[in-house]
């Protein structure tokens, strides 16, 4: 169900977000072939639970992390005033609530710069917060040169494969399809530095293959929230068919996409996730100006 939206905000604000509000939204909050993957994604954790309904038994969630996803192009698809005050607001909040941060990049450049900053502004009160930097696949150089930018907040160093995917992205910026060669490189380049190294988009057999040979750090499940279309399906049950042998190449496995309550995070957990990343929920946090803080205790307080 839709609330009224008076604001210039691209998010309806939904009672429940469900893909349902503002399906087939781009530029927006809505995906591709109106929004099939991301309604897809908000469904498949009910699901899994009705396929398996003594899954939440047995299932310790207590260790499971919930961290913010990387998200970039507030003006085009939130409707924030900048993009730089969006970045630094969302930083700070999510400081607040102790959430652990991730920044993504975008075209032009100063969108992972502000996040690089929102970090380190953060940094000026809490020196020890870090985010997790997850890169588009550009030429190897302009990779390395990216991490060096975000070198005195970087804690992971991610590659967005499935971006690759965006069409109009590829394009304007040159993207490359990664062989598994150019990714144990980039995993080695940080390998030296210290910082683990998660392959983000994970979300075909092809890319399962692929992790097999790079065995990244951290695996990250994804499909943008809804918004790259290369199957059809869930981040839900692509986490429960290849959850097996993704952590068999693999320290940590992260997973996003249609998380909405913490029966959906327990959910997450009982297939291996060692992380769980949430947008939509934090975005409309934000814009709503509710506190992201009382939209964790939410998920934490909430039994089923």
């Amino acid at each position: 169900m839709e609330t009224k939206n008076n604001s210039n905000y691209k998010c309806h604000f939904c009672s429940i977000c469900d893909g349902s509000g503002c399906i087939g939204e781009m530029p927006g909050m809505g995906g591709p072939n109106q929004s099939r993957n991301f309604l897809l994604n908000c469904a498949g954790w009910e699901n899994l639970r009705k396929e398996n309904p003594s899954i939440l038994k047995d299932t310790d969630s207590s260790k499971v992390e919930i961290r913010l996803a990387p998200i970039t192009g507030a003006v085009e698809n939130i409707g924030y005033s900048e993009e730089k005050k969006f970045y630094f607001d969302l930083i700070e909040s999510c400081t607040k609530a102790n959430v652990p941060l991730s920044i993504g990049d975008g075209c032009p450049d100063y969108k992972l710069q502000y996040g690089i900053e929102a970090v380190l502004e953060v940094q000026k009160k809490f020196p020890q917060k870090k985010s997790a930097v997850i890169i588009k696949p550009y030429p190897d150089k302009k990779i390395f040169e990216r991490y060096e930018w975000a070198s005195k907040i970087i804690e992971v160093g991610g590659i967005d494969i499935d971006s690759y995917n965006i069409v109009t992205m590829r394009n304007l910026v040159h993207l490359e399809k990664k062989t598994p060669a150019q990714l144990i490189e980039i995993k080695n380049f940080l390998s030296h530095k210290g910082i683990p190294f998660a392959i983000k988009g994970i979300f075909t057999e092809e890319d399962v293959e692929m992790v097999k040979e790079v065995k990244p750090d951290i695996v990250y499940i994804s499909n943008h929230g809804g918004r790259v279309d290369t199957r059809k399906g869930s981040t839900a049950e692509f986490l429960e068919q290849y959850h097996s042998v993704l952590l068999s190449n693999c320290s940590k496995l992260w997973v996003d996409g249609g998380i909405r309550s913490y029966a959906d995070v327990q959910t997450a957990a009982s297939f291996g996730a060692t992380t769980v990343l949430l947008g939509r929920p934090f975005i409309t946090a934000l814009c709503f100006n509710k506190s992201i803080v009382n939209t964790i205790h939410n998920f934490q307080n909430q039994n089923n």
